[in-house]
């Protein structure tokens, strides 16, 4: 086991923030977190850095997952349950799947981060979700040190949510994730978003699995930065639910707002309309500022430091609590 201290996470989290780790090691499989875990009780789980943002130094050994791999778990005629290790990039694992015509999981390509913490999120887009492929996980158990198999039910998949982000939180870490996708009668997903529009700029009318990852691509590239060049974390907030009634209410106001439905009580705004109209998309201040392309996005034009990218999120959340009477929350771990 190699443990570095005073080390910098500044290349190990997509918003580039520069801040120490006491300690740190990187585990290549199962066995080497087991030793991590018998030999450290207080660690900080790092995965693909892609959902948080550091606002201070990580006073204790911060252990990288960074188990790779992926293989058949098991198949039939109509599915493949594939099994990806915990460290797999994301985008590299859709587009390994895309490769072997694996369909389900096309429409969350290019989303940042790694396969083991996809599940604690339940990462989604374009009309997506994670729970919806999700076949089960296996985690080892921060305290008994012991591996355990959470099947979908286990895991209480919500909007952004799971037993993972909240009930058991800290208290496991994924070590793989096995997903239940197509081999053949692919269901594509073309109707959410900017999809439909995009396929029909290129002629396609009857889409592959690979069109529609193309045409996510192609979409998510024209309006997100990528991290490599303009630091950032994705979509910083949740599309916030709430009350038809709230709805109704603000839609006597701002008659243009846009929704979707969620249940016959609630709907779901968008969170980035809602930044946009409250005058924030494409401010800067200093060097933490809003996409200029993507008002849910906000961005380390540099050297932004974490609590100053805070600032500008609470900011944020004031101003539309005052405007539309409507909370946002972080979907990124303020850490």
């Amino acid at each position: 086991m190699n443990i570095q201290t005073d080390f910098s996470l500044k290349n190990y989290n997509t918003f580039g923030i520069e801040a120490k780790a006491m300690q740190f090691t990187s585990v290549q499989n199962t066995e080497e977190l087991i030793e991590v875990l018998q030999l450290n009780k207080d660690i900080f789980v790092l995965g693909g850095g892609s959902n948080m943002l550091l606002t201070q130094n990580i006073n204790k050994l911060v252990v990288h997952i960074n188990i790779k791999g992926i293989s058949i778990f098991k198949e039939n005629e109509d599915f493949v349950w594939v099994k990806a290790n915990a460290g797999e990039n994301w985008h590299e694992f859709v587009l390994w799947c895309i490769d072997h015509n694996y369909g389900g999981i096309e429409n969350l390509s290019l989303i940042p981060g790694n396969v083991g913490t996809t599940p604690i999120q339940n990462i989604g887009a374009y009309g997506v979700e994670i729970k919806d492929m999700f076949s089960s996980c296996e985690a080892v158990n921060v305290t008994e040190r012991t591996i355990k198999t959470f099947k979908k039910e286990d895991c209480n998949f919500g909007y952004r949510e799971s037993v993972f982000k909240n009930e058991l939180k800290n208290q496991y870490i994924i070590t793989s994730v096995v997903f239940k996708l197509t081999k053949i009668n692919h269901k594509t997903n073309s109707s959410y978003g900017a999809i439909e529009a995009e396929l029909a700029q290129n002629n396609i009318t009857s889409p592959t699995i690979k069109d529609i990852s193309n045409a996510v691509i192609a979409i998510r590239k024209s309006k997100l930065p990528d991290p490599k060049v303009l630091g950032n974390s994705g979509s910083f907030f949740k599309n916030p639910i709430i009350p038809i009634e709230l709805y109704k209410k603000t839609l006597l106001q701002y008659p243009e707002m846009p929704h979707y439905v969620v249940s016959e009580t609630e709907v779901k705004v968008p969170a980035g309309w809602l930044i946009e109209q409250a005058g924030f998309k494409g401010k800067r201040f200093g060097d933490a500022g809003i996409h200029e392309k993507q008002a849910l996005v906000l961005v380390n034009y540099g050297n932004a430091t974490g609590e100053e990218i805070v600032t500008v999120s609470r900011n944020i959340q004031k101003a539309i609590l005052d405007k539309y009477g409507i909370s946002i929350d972080a979907e990124v771990n303020i850490i």
